[in-house]
């Protein structure tokens, strides 16, 4: 899915407009820049000179997301958004949620957490779980937040090889394929990321 983007940005060059998504992970990048039109420029955290950690201290994905969107804008004064997921497991009262990333430690890798979370939930039938995201857009010094959601259920064994996270092991709601098995065209248009970053365009768009 390609979006058409009329929107804010943070400098123009010969007619192309960019805007700074608070992330250096290459997966996130590749999804939101395969929703945009070639008119927007998205561009990460690496290529504005930002190298350091971003410390995600609060307990909820708004939390989260406002603390990278507001350090870009505090110390590079550029306009910019910045998400935080989570996977909801029902049968688990909601984790990993706001700890994902870090289900299985601080230094955990996508497979450490993956293989947690199969291992925590070997004695349920309950495999109902969400991925939600929540992106903070900070335009000056206004905050605007966008959620989106994508039901669905944990499968009892890893598919495909496509994706990052727990793709593999996430079937939406209706489907027969993980997000792991799907492209990023195919993912991006029923994706929680996917969802989110539809608002966000929308928003900005209203703009002009």
């Amino acid at each position: 899915m390609r979006i058409t983007l009329l929107a804010f940005s943070y400098f123009c060059e010969k007619n192309c407009m960019k805007l700074v998504f608070a992330t250096n992970n290459r997966h996130k990048l590749e999804e939101i820049r395969a929703m945009v039109a070639d008119s927007i420029e998205i561009v990460g955290l690496n290529e504005i000179g930002c190298h350091e950690e971003i410390d995600e201290t609060e307990s909820t994905l708004e939390g989260n997301a406002k603390i990278k969107s507001d350090y870009v804008y505090d110390k590079f004064g550029l306009n910019c958004f910045a998400d935080d997921t989570g996977l909801e497991v029902e049968a688990l009262d909601g984790a990993p949620g706001v700890y994902s990333a870090r289900y299985a430690g601080e230094n955990a890798t996508f497979r450490d957490n993956v293989d947690k979370l199969l291992n925590a939930m070997l004695d349920t039938d309950n495999r109902n779980a969400r991925f939600r995201t929540v992106i903070s857009l900070k335009l000056g010094n206004q905050q605007h937040f966008f959620e989106g959601i994508c039901e669905g259920e944990i499968t009892r064994q890893m598919k495909g090889s496509k994706g990052f996270g727990y793709d593999p092991i996430f079937k939406p709601k209706g489907g027969e394929l993980t997000f792991a098995e799907m492209n990023m065209e195919e993912k991006g248009r029923i994706s929680h990321r996917g969802i989110a970053t539809v608002k966000l365009i929308a928003f900005l768009s209203e703009l002009v």
